[in-house]
């Protein structure tokens, strides 16, 4: 089946937001054109590890859209939340800097 890349787009969004797989929402539609019936995407059941769509961020042009971190920045990140998790698990408080 080849469709236009916008209606195909559409329906791709519309399976992600019922939570079901594309071939099962077209059969759906598809049915439910056949029968006459107006609100297929309602008969489908969601399913249980349905994930909400992304969140997005504001963006201001020309900066990217997560403040850029260098490696030995994420390093140290990753560093000190390894010592809290350790300090946490041995009952132990942070040493004051």
């Amino acid at each position: 089946m080849d469709l236009p890349d916008p209606l195909f787009k559409e329906v791709k969004t519309r399976a992600i937001q019922e939570g079901v797989t594309l071939k099962e929402l077209l059969a759906t539609y598809i049915e439910a054109g056949l029968r006459g019936r107006s609100t297929p995407a309602s008969d489908i059941e969601p399913r249980a590890n349905t994930h909400p769509l992304p969140i997005a961020w504001e963006r201001v042009p020309g900066e990217p859209p997560t403040p850029s971190r260098t490696n030995a920045e994420i390093e140290a990140i990753l560093d000190q939340e390894d010592l809290d998790n350790h300090h946490r698990v041995m009952g132990q408080t942070r040493p004051k800097p």
